[in-house]
Formats: structure tokens, sequence, C-alpha cells
């Protein structure tokens, strides 16, 4: 028996996540920022630094922003502008707002978030010992899927929390969402989230979903990622969004942890 001896060899691998801090999560460059104090970059130069267009600047300061949602990560603005761009760490990405994702954060997106935080209080105060996932495929290249298989290994093990993937949206509370927004899932999208039960969360899962990525705007694809194709109340970036990531936004739809990672009674 291999397994056997090999389990008491290593111990637990297991992580304690999120009831204690994760050196491997929080050592994870999962979004990019830009740098307090930054130079001006001109806009035709914002346009040239990013492949999907998450980069954009003001004309008049030459204030850059990131828009996560668009960000595949490719690291081609870090590079070229070390002195405005530099990779933030942390697998804490999830929002509740699409708005939220451009950093430096807008104005007026604090006090919207404290609404949107409120009422998914309210719909998901009954998920908060158990949850079941519906996992839908809506144009992805795939990239996710192995991320969102790798919650259910011994090192994530996400059955200890009480979350669960279940095979049809009639016994789901969350719908995970992956891919750019094919055009020819639109309606299976749709029936999915007709058929899920009340209430049900809707998460982004991963840049394509977002906001479309390196596919947005194609003739196969929506515009905007999966926005156009059904409402949204988590968003996770990332090209992919790693398991800690996705298990950031599972548990912010069970009203488990707050937006800034602390945790809540259950």
């Amino acid at each position: 028996m291999p397994w056997f001896w090999r389990g008491l060899r290593e111990g637990v691998v297991t992580t304690r996540y999120p009831g204690r801090p994760d050196p491997y999560a929080d050592a994870l460059a999962a979004a990019i920022s830009v740098r307090t104090g930054a130079s001006p970059v001109t806009p035709a130069e914002a346009r040239e630094l990013c492949p999907t267009g998450a980069i954009t600047a003001d004309p008049h300061s030459g204030a850059a922003r990131v828009d996560r949602g668009r960000c595949i990560l490719c690291g081609r603005c870090t590079r070229s502008r070390p002195d405005v761009f530099t990779a933030g760490y942390g697998a804490e990405t999830a929002v509740l707002a699409r708005s939220a994702l451009v950093v430096p954060r807008l104005e007026e997106t604090d006090e919207a978030l404290t609404g949107l935080r409120r009422e998914l209080a309210r719909r998901t105060e009954a998920f908060r010992r158990s949850l079941h996932i519906r996992h839908v495929d809506a144009g992805s290249d795939g990239s996710e899927e192995w991320e969102i298989a790798a919650l259910l290994n011994p090192v994530y093990d996400i059955h200890r929390l009480g979350l669960f993937f279940t095979a049809s949206p009639r016994h789901a509370d969350v719908l995970l969402v992956t891919g750019a927004g094919a055009r020819g899932m639109a309606a299976p999208l749709r029936r999915t989230v007709e058929a899920t039960a009340r209430p049900v969360v809707v998460i982004a899962a991963g840049t394509d979903a977002c906001g479309g990525g390196l596919f947005d705007g194609s003739y196969a694809t929506h515009e905007g990622g999966i926005a156009a194709m059904t409402d949204v109340d988590i968003w996770v970036p990332g090209s992919p969004p790693g398991p800690f990531s996705l298990l950031h936004a599972l548990l912010l739809a069970t009203g488990r942890l707050t937006l800034a990672g602390k945790a809540t009674r259950a």
C-alpha cells in the first residue's frame, strides 16, 4: 500500500485557508497594479502596451489605469514600463462590481460596493454551511478548467468547507461560468440560469469571462465577456485565476469572507 506510507511520510498537505493565512497564496502574482506617483503615460503608448486594451491613460494628466477584467497577465506592461506598472501579489482578487476591477479604483466604487455587499449577504445567508456549484463553460480555452479541477485535490479540498460541485443546475446555488461568452452558448447559459434555484449567485471566472480577453469582440463571442449573456454577481480576474482566487470568490458567495479577506462567523 504505497499510498498509505506516502500519506504518513508527507503528513497533511491540505491548506488551512481561509482559517489561517497561506504563504503560497500571498506570494502569487495575480494582478497588475499601477505604482503610486507613477510617471505619465500617453494614450498611444497605453494602446501599444496592452494587447487586450486593458490599459488606458488620461489624455491630460497621463495617469494610467489597468482594467484587471481585461488583463491577461502577459507582463508586457511591467517589462516595458516598470516605473509605472508592477505585479500585485495575493490571490484574493474577486470583487462584487465590474468597475472595481479597474485600478487605481474609481472614486464612486467604494460606496457602490457597500450596497452590493449588503445585498449579496442578504441573498446568500442560507449558503454559509453548504454550497453546491454548477460549472458552465461559455467558450473557455480550457485553462480555467484546470484550476477549477484543482479545487478538488488534497491541497485545496473544498469539501472540507461544505463546497460541492453538482452536475445539475437544479441542485446548484452558484453558477461558476468560464469562457469569453461564445455566441453559441448564450441560449444554453440562459436555460441553465433559469433552471437554477433562487437565490442564485453567478461568478465570472477568469479574464475571458470578465471582459472577453483576447477574444473580445470577435465574430464568435459577445463583447465584454459573459455580462452580455447574464447578470454577474462576483468577478474573478486572472488568465487563469488560481484555485485560491476561485476559492476566495466562492467564500464571498457564502458570506464567509469579506472583500478584505477576513473570515466571518459561519
